[in-house]
């Protein structure tokens, strides 16, 4: 996002924060967030050559968020006459946005002019009609939630798998009268799909697994659809968002000071610090020039420094924007470079994002080795859980060697942490008792995982895994210049 758009929303934040402390219009926060949710998928969808498409992807993600709560909502939960405000509630701002095509050529809050008010009209009664049927049959069908698991990772897998991308970009071309020729994989970027993925996953598992809390239609949707979060994460659980959602909410100097000043933190962070350092951040371009290894370590460092403070940044203006709102949205970043062993790092790098993975892959993966293959070695189940969940973190980024190598790295370095931290069990507990030595440790540990983090990101930032691979060697000092 632009600091102009990142300034648009704050704005809207601070509006809605103004308008909770008035009791007539405090019970209205959920409409409010709720429209202001669905014109927000829309204004910052990007811009797309393939015609319409960047209006319907956001019609999507309003259709797969009403489709996750007709999978997870019971019969007894149902409360017609809210779930028919809320449905005609998001039809009308939907069909308002459309009518913006009669502004101007480019639409206002649309990425480029919508279709035709017809042909809206025309898509999103067919779309009611189907998920009134599926909501009939959905209880009818055992894995009806399990299906719509699979179908979310499936719709996963193409979006991120560039040739299956550019296959589909190739044959919406096709629909749409453009040449084939012209196909791309950048033709389909979906603005937020993978945030709206995990949470669209987490309630069908937590609903799977009788956790999920009963919700009606508005706060469903306004829990997949929160703006502050639906770009950059981070990734809330719905009872924690619900339990906000509902609270009374009067914000006061504490609530106002704290979002404000969390916010200029993350501006200052990405559109300051962040920016000036991806001028002279590792990338393919400057990899592929640079031969000295001085100067390389000086570039990836850059980049190490410049991922985080913008990533943090982007969080930070997030979290200062929900609490203006009277939500609370879970901390993401907690100094992750300053943590001794990559246990600690992962623990607190992306912490929304690990803490899923956990819950939904890694803990289960591990019962299951555990429980149902018991002859195999306890240290063969921790190398494959490590290896296969920072694999499958790595394929969330994007679904290319390079980012299943990285995710490997990060594997292979917890699997050998863990077996060290075995090893030396006992030696740990001495330093305990010299205080001196035992801080001696933690600095140089911390400076080793910082290292290892950082020679990491060359999988990450670099798509090339034979450019990767031959920077690494450069970084000391093979093949290239000191």
């Amino acid at each position: 996002m632009s600091l102009t758009n990142i300034l648009i929303l704050i704005s809207i934040s601070l509006g809605i924060c103004a308008l909770s402390r008035f009791e007539r219009t405090r019970r209205w926060r959920g409409i409010i967030l709720l429209i202001i949710s669905v014109v927000v998928i829309f204004w910052l969808q990007p811009t797309l050559p393939i015609r319409g498409l960047d209006f319907w992807l956001p019609c999507a993600t309003l259709a797969l968020a009403g489709l996750g709560w007709v999978l997870t909502s019971l019969p007894g939960e149902l409360n017609r006459r809210e779930t028919t405000a809320t449905i005609l509630i998001v039809t009308g701002t939907v069909l308002l946005i459309t009518l913006t095509r009669y502004l101007g050529s480019a639409g206002i809050l649309t990425a480029s002019r919508p279709p035709q008010t017809v042909t809206v009209l025309l898509v999103t009664l067919v779309s009611l009609v189907l998920l009134l049927a599926l909501s009939r049959m959905s209880g009818r069908f055992k894995f009806s939630l399990s299906l719509g698991i699979i179908g979310i990772l499936l719709l996963f897998i193409v979006l991120k798998l560039p040739s299956l991308t550019f296959a589909v970009s190739g044959l919406l071309r096709g629909l749409t009268g453009q040449s084939r020729e012209m196909a791309s994989a950048l033709d389909i970027r979906w603005l937020g799909f993978s945030y709206i993925a995990f949470r669209l996953i987490h309630t069908l598992r937590d609903r799977q697994v009788g956790r999920l809390p009963s919700m009606t239609l508005r706060e469903y949707l306004v829990y997949i659809l929160f703006f502050p979060a639906v770009s950059a994460g981070p990734i809330d659980r719905s009872e924690r968002f619900i339990k906000d959602l509902r609270a009374e909410f009067s914000p006061g100097a504490l609530e106002v000071g704290t979002g404000i000043t969390r916010m200029v933190v993350g501006m200052f962070k990405k559109f300051v610090v962040a920016d000036a350092l991806a001028l002279i951040s590792l990338n393919a371009t400057n990899a592929a020039q640079v031969d000295a290894a001085g100067w390389l370590w000086l570039l990836l460092l850059a980049y190490s420094l410049q991922i985080y403070l913008d990533f943090s940044g982007y969080t930070d203006i997030a979290l200062g924007m929900a609490v203006l709102m009277g939500i609370r949205l879970p901390e993401n970043f907690r100094a992750p470079y300053l943590k001794p062993n990559l246990t600690r790092f992962w623990d607190n790098w992306h912490i929304t994002l690990t803490q899923w993975f956990r819950a939904y892959f890694f803990f289960p993966l591990t019962r299951f080795l555990r429980t149902r293959t018991k002859w195999l070695p306890v240290w063969l189940v921790i190398l494959v859980t490590q290896l296969s969940t920072m694999i499958l973190i790595g394929l969330w980024h994007g679904i290319t060697l390079n980012f299943v190598l990285w995710g490997a790295w990060h594997g292979a370095g917890l699997f050998v942490q863990n077996r060290w931290s075995g090893w030396t069990q006992r030696y740990t507990a001495r330093l305990q008792t010299r205080p001196v030595l035992n801080r001696a440790v933690t600095v140089f540990s911390t400076l080793l995982t910082f290292v290892y983090v950082t020679l990491g990101w060359v999988w990450f930032t670099i798509p090339d895994a034979s450019l990767s691979l031959h920077v690494l060697g450069r970084l000391f000092g093979l093949g290239g210049g000191l």
